[in-house]
């Protein structure tokens, strides 16, 4: 079993691992313990009352958080004529129809973090479900990756905004990446509460007992904050 090194155990110390913090405080805390030499991600895990193996307690969804992740994404449109100029103009990063589809195939290119198609592509896309899939890449109208020839543009202005999707885990946890460290903890606050309002209008009617069970939050290299997952539910509905 791999042991932690000695500049985590120190970290460590700074956490009362007894204790849930707001949310607020979670935010301040991860920030002050992300001492790596890179600009670490801070990431959100909220565990919930479902259970996933059942499709009616499924949750997944996608949310654009208001001051986007920190990070540059790249996107690929499938799509044709005055789609794919709008998706170009958008700023796009590939774009393209039968092309992309047979680099993907034949290379296994895999050079991009989203992929969005126009409904009239996806009969030749769904070629690609099988290696896309399991990636998470392929177009879904779920988390709004397949649209119609005039939500092009907006959609890939999202996606380079910030827009995130999610999918409930076996375990019933939602793991999402919410900026980086280097981010305002005001900002870094404002995401989580947008991903837990996004989650809460997903409640299933089928889900009983509690439904945001826990919360935690933690940087890259930092150890994990617990949260008091009552206040964060409150904080995010204010």
């Amino acid at each position: 079993m791999a042991t932690r090194g000695k500049r985590y155990g120190e970290l460590r110390k700074l956490v009362d691992p007894g204790r849930r913090y707001t949310l607020a405080e979670a935010v301040d805390l991860v920030k002050s313990t992300a001492k790596a030499k890179f600009d670490e991600s801070v990431d959100l895990a909220v565990r919930l009352g479902v259970d996933p193996k059942h499709a009616d307690q499924m949750v997944r969804g996608a949310v654009s958080l208001p001051h986007g992740t920190g990070k540059t994404v790249r996107v690929l449109v499938f799509a044709q004529g005055d789609a794919a100029k709008a998706a170009t103009e958008a700023g796009a990063d590939f774009v393209g129809s039968d092309e992309l589809i047979q680099k993907i195939l034949e290379q296994n290119w895999m050079d991009f973090d989203k992929a969005v198609a126009t409904r009239d592509m996806m009969g030749k896309v769904g070629r690609l479900g099988k290696v896309l899939g399991p990636r998470g890449l392929m177009p879904n109208p779920k988390i709004g990756t397949v649209v119609g020839p005039d939500e092009v543009g907006a959609t890939v202005g999202e996606l380079k905004r910030g827009k995130v999707d999610f999918r409930v885990e076996k375990a019933g946890i939602v793991h999402v990446s919410i900026g980086k460290a280097s981010m305002a903890g005001q900002h870094l606050l404002d995401n989580a509460n947008t991903l837990i309002q996004a989650l809460i209008r997903l409640k299933p009617s089928t889900a009983k007992g509690t439904y945001v069970r826990s919360v935690a939050i933690s940087s890259t290299m930092g150890p994990g904050v617990k949260v008091d997952a009552l206040e964060a539910t409150r904080s995010s509905e204010a």
